[in-house]
């Protein structure tokens, strides 16, 4: 044992290993996790150096407890920041976690009314309009729904999104000008819930973002999180 583990409180040695056992795969999301018998006879400490280490992860949303069907490893939250206007991808490699995504739809479309206004161009001005699912160590967690503005973003049909993100080559094509946004809940419709695996009866974060570069809007997207497992969050610099 080295000194700084030897420094460490047994309670958080215990909860470092069962971190670390998630963190490798070795349970996974709904897994059971073993016993607090077995944990005390496995470290050969007190029932009550176990409960705590337990106790502390379930409050902090690791893992949950079932009244009298064991303890599991809880669904977890992903979290994005909103201070910035950042690539998803960049949000899950910072979090070391594995990003990949998977596209859906990929067109040229006329702008209908509501569309037309929202870019303040006219009515059936070909936009560019995408959809993608985004993973997060294998789990979906988001459905970015992105209609883009040709002058702005002339070769966004040529991307290929599979290897780079909407908003990385529009953070090059694009500069940021200005941006708005809102988030709500809504329940999801039932092609975003099937590209998001979850239940559409369960509600998802909805954040809409129009983004704006050299005086014209730029981009509208429209992104689904399952709530269950997602979250939004940030700091403000002192």
């Amino acid at each position: 044992m080295d000194e700084q583990q030897h420094d460490t409180p047994i309670f958080q040695r215990i909860k470092d290993y069962l971190l670390a056992q998630i963190a490798a795969g070795a349970w996974k999301e709904g897994d059971v996790i073993p016993s607090e018998q077995a944990l005390v006879k496995q470290f050969g400490v007190s029932r009550m150096t176990v409960n705590r280490a337990v106790r502390e992860l379930t409050a902090e949303a690791v893992l949950t407890r079932r009244q009298g069907a064991g303890t599991y490893v809880a669904p977890q939250k992903f979290q994005a920041t909103l201070l910035e206007i950042k690539s998803i991808a960049d949000e899950v490699r910072a979090r070391g976690h594995a990003h990949r995504s998977a596209l859906q739809l990929l067109e040229r479309a006329k702008a209908n009314d509501l569309l037309a206004k929202s870019f303040d161009l006219p009515p059936g001005h070909e936009l560019f309009h995408s959809v993608i699912v985004h993973y997060e160590n294998g789990v979906p967690i988001q459905v970015e729904d992105r209609w883009v503005n040709p002058v702005c973003a002339p070769d966004y049909m040529a991307q290929d999104f599979t290897h780079t993100t909407p908003n990385e080559y529009l953070v090059r094509a694009a500069p940021l000008q200005a941006a708005t946004y809102s988030i709500e809940a809504l329940p999801a419709p039932r092609e975003v819930a099937e590209m998001l695996a979850m239940d559409a009866r369960q509600p998802c974060l909805v954040l809409k973002r129009q983004t704006q570069s050299a005086g014209r809007i730029a981009s509208l997207a429209t992104m689904w999180h399952p709530g269950h497992r997602y979250q939004f969050g940030g700091s403000v610099p002192a």
